[in-house]
């Protein structure tokens, strides 16, 4: 008997905007570039990448790629795309192990 499995759409998971929040702490969290990367694609593609393009002056290509898996947005590019998307990305001390 084999067993029927369906692909996991993420994006379909994460349209509030706690659930979204939630999504990229837990990425940053992660300290892995790609998961950062893929998990501000999702939010982004929630809030419509052709809009995004248009808000940031970036392509919608560019923004498809740069926030894969696969990945590696510049610091400019993810600050235009919290921006627009009215995310701020602070920074905190780690507490000690």
């Amino acid at each position: 008997m084999s067993i029927e499995t369906t692909v996991f759409e993420p994006d379909r998971y994460f349209r509030t905007p706690a659930a979204q929040a939630h999504l990229l702490t837990e990425a940053m969290a992660s300290g892995d570039a790609g998961h950062i990367a893929e998990a501000v694609g999702i939010v982004a593609r929630q809030h419509g990448i052709t809009d995004l393009a248009k808000q940031t002056g970036l392509n919608r290509q560019g923004l498809y790629a740069a926030f894969s898996q696969d990945g590696n947005p510049t610091l400019s590019t993810v600050l235009k795309v919290l921006e627009a998307l009215n995310l701020v990305l602070t920074v905190q001390v780690r507490e000690a192990a």
